[in-house]
């Protein structure tokens, strides 16, 4: 009589399928190498099959294990809000919240207003996810996702804060080196673009706006990386115009370029899982997201 695999035996799977190789796994998971090496080759006997192909170049996961990859990433995520379900009571303001965001709104926004969250109900643990993807609520990947879209998924919880105006923006020092660009074709020809680099940009926020001749793709920019953190910052530094958001521009005093020509908006949406709405430590996060997020567009408007 056959058995299946026990669950140890898939962490220590999908331990090495997120760090790509069995050292960093054995160390996530908090055993030696040899163990771990052992679970993988107890379920590769149990499955029949390989689950990573070894070579001079490391480890290749095979189509079995790619398969395994998605049905473990919805028990990872499972596993992890039932503990966090269980961290507290339902109506009290004990336990953990897990808060999923962009990489540059939870560098450069979100921070503050935590802090100020933190400050009034100190015993609920706070749990950041800084990612560029769409977390799915619906699978608990977070509790809690601040989304630059309108939330596409059922049974969701979510609420429209506004949005935010995003323009082209320089340093001072950039300014003073190469003046500002009075069009789109003088933009184009004298002047440093920082963008984004194998990730298509989302044009359609972009679709009102008339570029001239220039075509938007990946050749517009002589910078680029697809991390949002890193384009602001190469903006701040001097080396090129970018897209920032208005309010953190003029926070940092970078100076705007042809704002009437170029701007667009990102809408801001708090979102959570419907299920949610009886726990207390979540509605609190919710509402205080909600405020934190309406006091920071409102700067906007200060002008």
């Amino acid at each position: 009589m056959s058995t299946e695999p026990a669950w140890d035996l898939y962490q220590s799977l999908y331990a090495v399928l997120r760090t790509g190789s069995f050292s960093a796994a054995a160390r996530a998971r908090g055993l030696t190498q040899p163990t771990l090496g052992r679970h993988i080759e107890s379920l590769e006997h149990s499955l029949g099959a390989p689950l990573f192909l070894r070579s001079s170049k490391g480890l290749t996961a095979t189509d079995l294990a790619e398969t395994l990859r998605h049905h473990l990433d919805e028990m990872a995520a499972a596993a992890s809000a039932a503990l966090r379900d269980a961290s507290g009571a339902a109506d009290g303001e004990k336990g953990v919240v897990r808060v999923a965001v962009s990489e540059f709104m939870g560098v450069e926004v979100l921070p503050p207003i935590l802090a100020s969250f933190h400050e009034k109900h100190p015993d609920i643990v706070l749990e950041m996810v800084l990612s560029d993807k769409t977390e799915d609520l619906s699978h608990r990947d977070a509790d809690i996702a601040i989304r630059m879209i309108r939330p596409g998924q059922g049974a969701l919880v979510a609420r429209k804060i506004g949005a935010i105006r995003m323009g082209f923006y320089a340093s001072e020092a950039y300014v003073a080196r190469h003046g500002i660009p009075a069009d789109f074709e003088a933009l184009r020809q004298g002047h440093t673009l920082i963008g984004y680099d194998r990730e298509r940009l989302d044009l359609e926020a972009l679709r009102h706006v008339d570029f001239g001749s220039i075509e938007i793709d990946r050749n517009t920019f002589q910078v680029r990386t697809d991390n949002n953190v890193a384009q602001v910052a190469s903006v701040r530094a001097g080396l090129g115009i970018g897209a920032v958001q208005d309010t953190l521009a003029r926070r940092w005093g970078l100076v705007p370029v042809m704002p009437n020509a170029f701007h667009f908006d990102l809408e801001v949406w708090v979102a959570m899982h419907e299920n949610l709405k009886g726990s207390r430590r979540m509605r609190l996060m919710f509402d205080h997201l909600a405020e934190g997020l309406s006091a920071f567009l409102a700067e906007q408007k200060k002008r």
